[in-house]
């Protein structure tokens, strides 16, 4: 990371750290106080009428709250900016890559689904390059490159058995084998039934280990009303999620919500986030949205730099000669 970076990046905690004094200065709500009216100033367990906006004052009834409602409008919508601004700050951050390095080759492992490789028996992901490579014995041998790469156990030799390894992974709470169930459940695969409300119940399995595209999931299951009756309000809450855990899906699908509702500048923020994290669907949006005049000549040449900065990260000799034997490898 460049001085400039890191300046960028402390500038940006600065500010955060900034904004959380502000909020924890103002008067909260303390759940273990004595609620008190912020109007009349009786005090007991049935002052509980909270402010609908900011939720940070309480009432003792319904006409407290009218009556006071213009002495806390300033310091209601104060509170509402401030943490509006907070939120920003921390969903417009860049977020680490989702999936960290390759074990083998300890190169970045790549955002796109062929360039990665989950391994059900030890529950290793493995980029395309290793996967396709020889695999060699302790004494530099090459044995079956049927064997896993990283723990040299046999691949499955059927559907059964790619389900049983499955189910040893998601009862040691394996979270990216959890989501990967709950995908096969949302699209019928390796023989588990279409069942959008048990891909959900997985999905959601999978996020409270801190999967970070199990959030897009169920944010997608929100968004199409599958398993779940459609609510766009939740999906761009789990879309956030997601996106803030690095999944670039999550954060293009972001762009494309703000993109329709008209706030084109805060799309191509989204885009260029999910464009260093290796998004090339978000690339092809900057280069439209500049043909058309809504982003600057700046915008697309960072993009274009941001997307090589990604693929300097990612490309390999043994990557590309996966790719050139079989387009099944291909991670870009």
């Amino acid at each position: 990371m460049s001085t400039s970076d890191k300046d960028s990046e402390s500038s940006k905690s600065n500010d955060a750290c900034e904004l959380e004094e502000k909020l924890q200065n103002m008067k909260t709500v303390d759940a273990d106080a004595v609620s008190i009216c912020a109007n009349c100033g009786k005090e007991g367990g049935d002052v509980n009428n909270i402010c609908n906006k900011c939720k940070q004052v309480t009432y003792c009834n319904a006409a407290c709250k009218k009556k006071h409602r213009h002495k806390h409008k300033k310091d209601c919508e104060e509170h509402l900016r401030l943490a509006a601004e907070l939120h920003d700050s921390e969903l417009f951050k860049q977020p680490p890559p989702q999936y960290g390095d390759c074990p083998i080759c300890f190169l970045r492992l790549p955002s796109y689904y062929m360039g990665q490789n989950y391994m059900t028996c030890c529950g290793k992901m493995i980029c395309s390059g290793c996967a396709f490579s020889p695999v060699y014995d302790n004494q530099g041998n090459e044995v079956d490159n049927q064997k896993c790469a990283f723990c040299r156990s046999p691949a499955p030799k059927s559907s059964e058995e790619l389900i049983e390894r499955y189910e040893r992974r998601i009862q040691a709470n394996d979270s990216q084998a959890i989501h990967n169930q709950g995908y096969y459940y949302r699209v019928g695969k390796y023989g588990f039934p279409q069942d959008y409300v048990k891909a959900l119940e997985l999905f959601h399995r999978a996020a409270e280990l801190g999967h970070a595209k199990a959030y897009a999931s169920i944010g997608y299951s929100y968004d199409n009303g599958e398993g779940v009756e459609a609510d766009k309000a939740k999906a761009r809450y789990y879309y956030e999620l997601s996106a803030m855990g690095g999944d670039e899906d999550a954060r293009y699908n972001l762009g494309i919500m703000e993109e329709k509702a008209g706030d084109l500048a805060r799309a191509v923020k989204h885009f260029l986030i999910a464009i260093r994290s290796g998004d090339d669907e978000s690339l092809k949006e900057i280069q439209e949205l500049y043909s058309n005049g809504h982003a600057t000549r700046e915008d697309y040449a960072k993009a274009l730099q941001l997307y090589q900065a990604y693929l300097g990260e990612i490309k390999s000799r043994q990557r590309d000669e996966a790719v050139a034997a079989d387009e099944g490898y291909r991670y870009y």
